[in-house]
């Protein structure tokens, strides 16, 4: 009669182990003259009344200067005029107020400061949106603890005593922080290039033309606690005015996006970080890439700037990444190219697979669900996926059984398992390898065909403990992966016959191989269909003989 032995564990098993606006705009050439960040908000659920606030405008332009070291600028007066008539438009800004100063007494340090105290002496709403915007020369000097700053050239600052007669930038972004408006936008048309719109004094560009770096170093107050921030230019570039334009290029781009053309998502209304994002790739273009405008944006809460059309409809969803770290990167949207950050990406609604690539790597993808109006950071959902490997928790069924018909007869019958399973994906070789950890259990009653006895009724019992190590791959919701396993396994078989009551066990570890299909029907949802193959040599009759293990487990899970 064949009978299982009570069996040793292998000595030796080779088990395999595998270890992710606005802007600084004005600087000088002969044709082209140059000059010299924001935090996207959510609109998720946000009721209609939410946008009832008044729109105040406070616009800038210093084209003259009383020290004649601050060369003439042609257009900043005028793109002050310029965006004013936009924001006061009914048709398009609709802004209840616009103040303009852009004559020589209206420019001076002492005027721009009574102005921005005026308008902190206003009985501000938090819906209110305030948007005060600078087009002027700017420059880097020294404050009186020796901090390398960024300074805005107001008509009388005098080219020898910046520190004492210009107007700091960091003081422009606080007088914007004391407001009770939490919609705020600060629009720095100015760059600290050293070129163009922006002058040097001899001491600070002989510093700077030492430093060994591309670009000049970004000044601490550059983490401002003002709401939105945008920029002509990014940090130490050179923003340009254009005579074919009459205007600074990137304000031209940002009125020209308030007529309705910035308005990606389509729900009616332009918001502070569309219009920048419209300007910005058409600034970049009409450039040749010379100038990249750039945006700081911090979290204040659920409402977007809106600084032209009023709400319509939901939008179409967007993601978006104004961060540093993600400069550069590509987004994929299943499959297809749909935008390079910094900015935002409108995506169609449902479920989406999303990646985010650079030089051919990948950062990160997930597959994420998106609603009409609904606005997702890039920032923080790359930032959750890299705090660690997402985890998903299964509950799965299946069968378990011999491949080999004889063996299933004669020594153990096919087994139905029911049982649990953890998956990591990610946890492996800089996120490119899962790990699946699962055990199951099963029980039955059959009958055995034993020679000589014949028919013998069995009572079996099967544990079964596994790791998986692989790679996955992912098209969409689906996915497919594949890896060495290795499982320990405890079989008892128990005979209760007149001449027969006995119970043989089993126990080993089995290496072997799995491969599995998923589909991630939401986010946070998953069902698994999963093949594994197990061998190992089992004592049979005195006789050691390779037998084959095969199962197939079927489960559904969450992921978080």
């Amino acid at each position: 009669m064949l009978c299982l032995e009570e069996a040793r564990l292998p000595r030796r098993l080779s088990i395999l182990a595998l270890s992710l606006v606005l802007a600084l705009s004005a600087c000088i050439t002969v044709e082209s003259r140059e000059k010299g960040r924001v935090v996207r908000v959510r609109q998720e659920d946000v009721p209609a009344s939410a946008y009832k606030g008044e729109r105040h405008a406070l616009l800038i332009g210093i084209s003259d200067y009383a020290d004649a070291s601050w060369h003439h600028l042609l257009y900043a007066s005028k793109d002050a005029e310029d965006l004013g008539r936009v924001l006061a438009d009914p048709a398009r800004g609709g802004f209840k107020s616009v103040t303009v100063l852009n004559r020589p007494e209206q420019t001076t340090r002492q005027a721009i400061l009574g102005a921005l105290r005026a308008l902190e002496s206003r009985p501000w709403n938090p819906q209110d949106v305030v948007v005060v915007y600078v087009s002027a020369h700017g420059t880097l000097a020294r404050d009186w603890s020796g901090e390398l700053q960024r300074y805005l050239v107001t008509q009388d600052t005098s080219f020898r005593d910046v520190p004492g007669t210009g107007l700091e930038m960091a003081e422009l972004e606080r007088a914007l922080e004391r407001l009770g408006s939490r919609r705020r936008v600060l629009v720095l048309a100015t760059c600290h290039s050293g070129t163009g719109k922006s002058l040097l004094p001899p001491s600070v560009r002989d510093e700077l033309a030492r430093t060994k770096a591309a670009f000049l170093p970004r000044p601490l107050e550059e983490a401002s606690r003002a709401s939105i921030i945008l920029s002509a230019s990014d940090w130490g570039e050179a923003a340009r005015e254009d005579d074919a334009l009459a205007n600074d290029i990137y304000t031209h781009f940002l009125i020209e996006a308030l007529d309705g053309r910035g308005d990606r998502n389509r729900d009616g209304a332009v918001s502070a970080t569309e219009a920048h994002d419209w300007a910005r790739r058409n600034t970049w273009a009409y450039t040749s890439g010379r100038q990249r405008p750039s945006a700081q944006i911090m979290e204040v809460g659920a409402d977007p700037v809106l600084l032209a059309g009023a709400l319509e409809r939901p939008g179409q969803p967007e993601v978006f990444s104004y961060s540093a770290r993600l400069e550069g990167f590509t987004l994929k949207v299943d499959g297809e190219v749909a935008g390079e950050l910094p900015g935002g990406v409108v995506v169609p609604e449902g479920k989406r697979r999303l990646e985010l690539r650079k030089g051919g790597r990948v950062l990160w993808e997930d597959t994420v669900a998106l609603e009409a109006g609904e606005r997702r950071e890039l920032e923080s959902l790359v930032s959750r996926a890299a705090s660690g490997p997402r985890r998903t928790v299964m509950l799965e069924a299946g069968a378990l059984g011999f491949l080999d018909a004889r063996s299933r007869e004669q020594v153990l019958p096919a087994s139905v398992l029911a049982g649990a399973g953890l998956r990591f994906d990610g946890a492996l070789l800089d996120r490119r390898l899962d790990v699946w950890v699962d055990v199951a259990a099963g029980q039955g009653r059959r009958t055995l065909l034993l020679d000589p006895g014949g028919s013998v009724p069995v009572r079996h019992r099967t544990l079964l403990l596994g790791v998986a190590v692989g790679p996955s791959w992912w098209w969409g919701p689906l996915g497919f992966s594949t890896g060495p396993r290795v499982a320990g396994l405890w079989l008892q078989r128990s005979f209760q016959l007149e001449l027969l009551n006995r119970d043989e066990r089993y126990l080993t570890v089995w290496p072997g191989w799995m491969a599995g299909l998923s589909w991630r029907f939401s986010p946070s949802f998953v069902v698994d269909a999963k093949a594994q193959l197990l061998w190992a040599y089992v004592p049979v009759d005195g006789q050691t003989r390779m037998v084959g293990f095969g199962g197939l487990m079927l489960g559904g899970g969450y992921r978080f």
